[in-house]
């Protein structure tokens, strides 16, 4: 019998279910089992930067379990198979030290979760690759060097809990210096001005107007750009007489984008389906772990979800051909597989995220899995078949028309675009940012050289130019990977953790920073510019995946950035000064002074505080309100008890009693009326009813 150790539970039970249980048993280590100590810094520093490392505390009855599997004598071999990846090979060196392994070996790895990719991995197992782990090490010793070394100053200068961190800093002034070009953005007026012409001969009605934008002035390039150059030009317009000078006519091709990395699907699953990267991230784990098939229990639907490669296995390719080739006609198929160039930058380790089977269509999971896990494998599946489709075709026209008027010359553009052949669009059409990709298809007016015109109207319209836009979570992965800040498997948690800061805030989409974040990037800037240059933090990436390659030391990349970072955090610790952070000004008024109180941050939360302190040292708590009292209907708020430990009770207390250890749901059940708890999953937040007979539950959203 065989032992097979992975991360993750919803894995162990998909693989468990592809090979059985006579002659393999499949266990979770839920993750990382050793970790730096939480209370300490967990270096030594003295000694080469040497980690030091403990078994996290839930994790104990993990590891006395597996310990016990392993000494149990049943089996004859022990594999770790762990995500290929860093973090994978990590868990698996974990694995090794804490359960006694001596075998070298032992690790396997896979690209998909299948029956045969799993069987085929155990056939040559391999050593643990102490690269990759030294990678992982230094990856983790670097971020608590950081994050321990500054947050402390952090909290002394700005506000109690606030901390740094070594990527999410860069990604924070990225989005603070976005907001001050917002700021700083003077608007240009300009004008669009197009000639509305039927066709001499033609009908005036609405189906045969043409739209013809204005290009140019006596052959030149004009930009309107004032109310008075606008309503001189309409003049000449009016009285201008219009005939085609020149038609181009042509056809144009569009090209399939690659399948997906990591990067790209969480930028498309932002903008086609609306979803935050990290909620993203949680379901493409789900889709590549195994999801439940109504009907058919756990399987794995998708190829490993971190990958920074185009790349497809050859094999594979060639099925999808034939694939194409049976649903959608020989017309659709290139004659050989598209390959797509990865990018010099990416480690290429893994293929592009793509369908384990292609006959495992969205439509037939349609109504068998969950509503969003379905989205994101359509998403996939079709932006995969659509990458080894042939190009899309289109007619293009490109129309020349001269306004002749008695002293100038206006020049007019129109342009029309449609369909030849459909090629990849017949299954997916990736979201571009490219202006000319936006051009909507539609019938081209039928135009030659010499046609003339009558003249209808004027368009006219006043525009003004616009900032940048905010980042949103696509936008911002997109610009952190073009930066070179992060790893495509750290976008979503990056974004993650400065919300969490309260750095940043959701308006709408868009990703804007707080007061406090950019309060905290400002101190970052002045007294740690280092963390700060996403210049450096891209090299230290760079160096980072030489470690992984066996290129570099990771103990000399940590000693040399430490040394570095070292004399700033020195000067920071030294240098004194008031809180950095404004108070922020509420509407309670102070009964003793009648100043407006402020809000600040204490131990336990927010409070309010008079500003005349210490004249007047009149405090008052600040409670959050977080849901509705089923008791009374009035508000649920957050408390801190004498003991320091949080709970939740009714504002109307003491008329109402209600109190709850646990938060309570922002509305009451809405099938029984009962108050909701909320309960966090790992992949998403619940909101479940108390009553025993309802047990009614919503996802949060």
């Amino acid at each position: 019998m065989k032992l097979i150790i992975v991360e993750s539970p919803h894995k162990a039970t998909t693989i468990q279910n592809y090979l059985g249980k006579t002659d393999y048993k499949v266990e979770a280590s839920k993750g990382h089992v050793r970790d730096l100590p939480t209370k300490t810094l967990g270096i030594d520093i003295e000694h080469d930067f040497t980690p030091q490392y403990v078994i996290t505390p839930e994790k104990q009855k993990t590891i006395d379990n597996l310990v016990k599997e392993v000494k149990s004598k049943k089996y004859d071999e022990v594999y770790l198979a762990t995500d290929p990846d860093r973090e994978g090979e990590a868990i698996s060196w974990h694995l090794k030290e804490c359960l006694g392994l001596k075998k070298d070996k032992i690790r396997i790895e896979f690209n998909e979760i299948s029956k045969s990719a799993v069987l085929k991995a155990m056939e040559s197992p391999r050593e643990i690759d102490d690269n990759l782990v030294n990678s992982q090490q230094a990856r983790r010793v670097l971020d608590r060097l950081v994050g321990y070394k500054i947050s402390p100053i952090l909290s002394r200068r700005i506000k109690a809990g606030s901390s740094a961190g070594r990527v999410q800093s860069a990604a924070l002034k990225m989005i603070v210096e976005r907001e001050n070009e917002i700021r700083n953005f003077k608007p240009e007026e300009y004008w669009n001005m197009a000639a509305m012409l039927y066709k001499e001969g033609d009908k005036h009605t609405k189906s045969n107007l043409i739209k013809a934008n204005l290009q140019e002035v006596n052959k030149k390039k004009i930009k309107v750009n004032s109310g008075e150059m606008a309503e001189e030009i309409a003049s000449l317009m009016q009285n201008a007489t219009y005939y085609v000078d020149t038609v181009k006519k042509g056809v144009s091709i569009s090209k399939p984008a690659p399948p997906f990395t990591t990067s790209t699907l969480q930028q498309e699953a932002n903008h086609k389906l609306g979803m935050a990267s990290d909620k993203a991230m949680r379901i493409a784990q789900q889709l590549y772990e195994g999801v439940n098939i109504s009907g058919e229990g756990q399987h794995a639907l998708v190829t490993y979800i971190r990958t920074d490669s185009v790349r497809i296995s050859p094999e594979f390719a060639q099925k999808t051909l034939y694939y194409i080739k049976n649903k959608y006609g020989a017309e659709f198929a290139p004659a050989r597989p598209n390959v797509y160039k990865t990018s010099e930058k990416a480690q290429d380790a893994h293929e592009a995220i793509r369908p384990i089977s292609l006959d495992r269509t969205p439509d037939s999971l349609k109504d068998k899995v969950d509503k969003d896990a379905y989205r994101l494998y359509k998403l996939i599946y079709e932006r995969f078949l659509a990458s080894q489709m042939k190009n899309a075709e289109f007619y293009t026209m490109n129309v020349h028309i001269t306004g002749d008027t008695a002293d100038k010359s206006l020049g007019f553009v129109v342009k029309g675009k449609s369909v030849k052949f459909k090629g990849f669009t017949a299954v997916y059409t990736a979201t571009s940012d490219k202006e000319e990709d936006k051009d909507e298809l539609g019938t081209m007016p039928d135009l030659k050289e010499g046609d003339k015109f009558e003249f209808e109207s004027v368009f006219k319209e006043q525009k003004f130019t616009t900032p940048p836009a905010r980042y949103n979570d696509a936008t911002l992965i997109k610009a952190l990977e073009e930066n070179g800040i992060g790893r495509p498997s750290t976008y979503a948690s990056i974004i993650s953790v400065i919300a969490k800061r309260e750095y940043t805030e959701k308006q709408g989409k868009f990703l804007a920073p707080t007061q406090l974040g950019e309060t905290v990037c400002g101190y970052m800037q002045d007294f740690f510019p280092t963390v700060m240059d996403l210049s450096f933090t891209a090299r230290l990436e760079t160096k980072l995946d030489k470690v992984a390659e066996g290129e570099e030391d990771w103990h000399n990349l940590v000693k040399v950035y430490y040394n570095h970072l070292a004399k700033y955090i020195d000067y920071a610790a030294r240098t004194g000064g008031p809180n950095l952070l404004p108070p922020v000004e509420s509407d309670v008024v102070c009964e003793k002074c009648g100043a407006k109180m402020v809000i600040k941050d204490g131990k336990h939360g927010k409070f309010l505080a008079c500003p005349n302190f210490p004249k007047c040292k009149n405090i008052k708590n600040m409670h959050e309100q977080v849901g509705v009292c089923p008791k009374c209907g009035g508000a649920v708020e957050k408390r801190v008890g004498k003991n320091g430990k949080s709970f939740y009770g009714c504002a109307n207390y003491p008329s109402c009693d209600f109190i709850s250890k646990t938060k309570p749901a922002p509305h009451l059940c809405p099938k029984c009326n009962s108050p909701m708890k909320i309960s966090k999953g790992k992949y998403e937040t619940l909101y479940v009813c108390t009553n025993e007979d309802c047990k009614h539950v919503e996802s949060e959203e």
